[in-house]
């Protein structure tokens, strides 16, 4: 019964992004593209996802970023890349 019910959750799951997506969505809120403006908390999600897919720019990107925040902004991030991946399913 519980394969079923983990069918079904997986079925209106949205497809994880590939790296590349997540690198160019981790650039757009690291130079302000998105229409919330700069976010770096935003971008580093997307840099730190990208390079758990081992785009090695986004790995880079997201050292950077790092410097630049505080350790509740990254906590954030990592938190939401959790979210991110806990509401996705591989392609």
């Amino acid at each position: 019964m519980s394969i079923t019910l983990e069918a079904a959750a997986l079925s209106g799951a949205e497809a994880i992004l590939s790296s590349d997506e997540m690198y160019r969505l981790g650039l757009a809120a690291s130079i302000g593209e998105q229409d919330d403006g700069l976010d770096l908390v935003v971008a580093h999600k997307w840099f730190n996802l990208a390079a758990m897919q081992g785009h090695v720019e986004a790995r880079a990107y997201r050292k950077e970023l790092a410097l630049e925040m505080s350790q509740d902004e990254i906590a954030e991030a990592q938190r939401r890349a959790r979210e991110y991946l806990s509401e996705r399913r591989p392609i």
